[in-house]
């Protein structure tokens, strides 16, 4: 592709947010399209497989592996902080499970004078994107690129659990996307015939044959340029160098809520101090590039199993992997066909509040190690219930580390910032404890592993909290959204002040939504390619 080159549309990064704008500008073959993704082509194998998200958490191949700097709240950890690096992004090394938070999240983005954004506006493109296996109903869609999908069965450690839960006064919620979330029930999946189901094989699969869209890997956006105050085109770099590609449209940023936010602070865009001590040209002093960065925080909960029927026993075992292989290669069953994030529960801490803000996933493994090169299962069959705060006080920041486009940024949270942070993880962990003290589970558990038995308090538990806690890999809002000096971008998902140049993944969201984020994520992306369609056609009208 030669510099020359100019686009109707240009789209850095092909992520959950990313493939999908750049797969609907380009549906009409009215216009030019480039994507532009810094990491390779998503052939990598352990991709496609749905348990393979074990594989691609440390592979530096297909992710970013980025860290945290030391966090004060949790004893100066450093926290791993795994992204997607290839297309489909993180939806390609995700755990698939598919989430879209309560009702009142998106009416409480309205309050926030998000027009457009609360649950009645946003719904229909929730049911654009889907393909529902359950079939069209009030709050479903069929027909749509992304494939939602039951567990390839039922468990018999998650039957178990989810009748602890029910035990434990958790009433059975058969939809956590229908009607209410709150309750326990199966997860569904980004899956279709027992494969992962990114962005990448639902949107730019379909696409990838157009002559109108230009798909361009291992291609870093580096900088957006910006002249007279509009965004013309983008650096990018390449194993050949530095190439640029032009625009006559819009520049969209796509890179989530790392990515976005470092490439507008590489523009010139953000905190005017920061780009300064840095000596990068301010072209536009914006407070809110890299700030308000939200994250769901989540602790372990974890047993030793009294049957071999956990993912420990696959991994501790060359004769289970082999006949696993084998059964998934020949037949698609097994447990390679599944998540092993079967199950869970959404509930409220306090009875006062009015939307869940705890969420209780069961992983059907327990490890002795988590990191950023390896982790390391117990030599035993262990199960886990892992409780996440949904509605943290705490916010972050994303900075540049250094003026150098492909360090990675410097990214801070403020974990467990109130009282109220800390205290509804406690709560958490106790249910766990609760639903593992229930009849249905008396013949699974053996003993508890963390925190340990001993750990009683809320003062042990805290420390615990502090030594164990990590991030549940859902950031969002540090380019938000919103009207005023702490937003980055407009309702339509403008920037503010500069012509031609938006932001569409989760980085936008005003605040987190209650659950996972990749499912919102993907509504974004959609939304976002909707009003440019729109606002390209009125342009055009009003050309003529």
């Amino acid at each position: 592709m030669a510099d020359s080159d100019t686009f109707d549309f240009i789209v850095t990064g092909a992520g959950s947010a990313g493939c999908v704008v750049a797969a609907r500008l380009s549906e009409s073959g009215r216009y030019r399209v480039l994507l532009l993704e810094a990491g390779p082509r998503d052939r990598n194998v352990w991709i496609h497989i749905p348990l393979g998200f074990a594989r691609t958490y440390i592979n530096p191949q297909v992710n970013w592996k980025f860290e945290t700097a030391p966090q004060p709240q949790l004893n100066n950890r450093q926290l791993y902080l795994p992204r997607g690096k290839t297309l489909g992004g993180s939806s390609s090394i995700n755990g698939m499970v598919y989430m879209r938070g309560s009702h009142g999240d998106y009416d409480e983005w309205r309050q926030r004078g998000c027009i457009g954004w609360d649950w009645d506006s946003v719904l229909p493109f929730f049911k654009k994107a889907e393909n529902q296996t359950h079939g069209e109903n009030e709050f479903h869609g069929v027909g749509g690129p992304l494939h939602v999908s039951d567990q390839p069965g039922h468990f018999e450690l998650a039957d178990a659990v989810l009748d602890a839960m029910v035990q434990a006064g958790i009433p059975r919620n058969p939809d956590f996307n229908g009607a209410t979330q709150e309750g326990c029930g199966y997860y569904q999946t980004t899956s279709r015939n027992r494969r992962r189901w990114s962005t990448a094989r639902a949107y730019l699969d379909p696409a990838r044959t157009r002559p109108n869209l230009v798909v361009l890997t291992n291609a870093h956006a580096t900088r957006v340029i910006i002249e007279h105050g509009r965004a013309t085109g983008v650096e990018y770099h390449t194993p050949q160098g530095v190439r640029v590609a032009h625009t006559r449209g819009e520049v969209i940023v796509s890179g989530g809520a790392y990515g976005s936010p470092q490439l507008l602070l590489l523009s010139g865009l953000g905190p005017a101090q920061h780009l300064q001590d840095l000596s990068i040209p301010v072209v536009r002093d914006m407070p809110a590039v890299g700030s308000n960065l939200h994250d769901h925080f989540n602790s372990f909960v974890s047993w030793r199993c009294s049957k071999a029927i956990t993912l420990n026993d696959l991994e501790n075992s060359a004769w289970r992997k082999l006949s696993a292989g084998v059964r998934y290669a020949l037949f698609r069953s097994g447990p390679m066909a599944s998540n092993g994030i079967h199950a869970g529960l959404f509930t409220r801490s306090d009875p006062r509040l009015e939307r869940p803000d705890v969420q209780i996933n069961l992983f059907e493994w327990s490890v002795v190690e988590r990191g950023k090169d390896r982790v390391l299962a117990h030599p035993f069959p262990g199960f886990t219930m892992s409780p996440v705060h949904l509605r943290p006080d705490g916010r972050g920041t994303v900075r540049l580390a250094s003026p150098d486009p492909l360090a990675s940024p410097k990214v801070l949270f403020d974990y467990l910032r109130t009282d109220y942070d800390m205290q509804a993880i406690v709560f958490g962990i106790r249910l766990c404890r609760r639903i593992a003290g229930q009849p249905a589970l008396k013949p699974y558990v053996v003993e508890e592993l963390q925190p340990g038995a001993e750990n009683t308090s809320d003062a042990d538990l805290a420390e615990y909290v502090r030594r164990s806690g990590v991030s549940n890999q859902h950031p969002t809002s540090s380019c938000a959204m919103g009207t005023g000096i702490n937003s980055v971008v407009d309702p339509r998902l403008r920037v503010h002040g500069t012509d031609r140049l938006r932001v569409a993944d989760a980085s936008i969201m005003p605040v987190a939504v209650g659950g996972n984020t990749n499912a919102p994520t993907i509504m974004i992306g959609e939304k976002c390619a909707a009003m440019l369609l729109e606002d390209a056609l009125a342009t055009h009208s009003m050309a003529a």
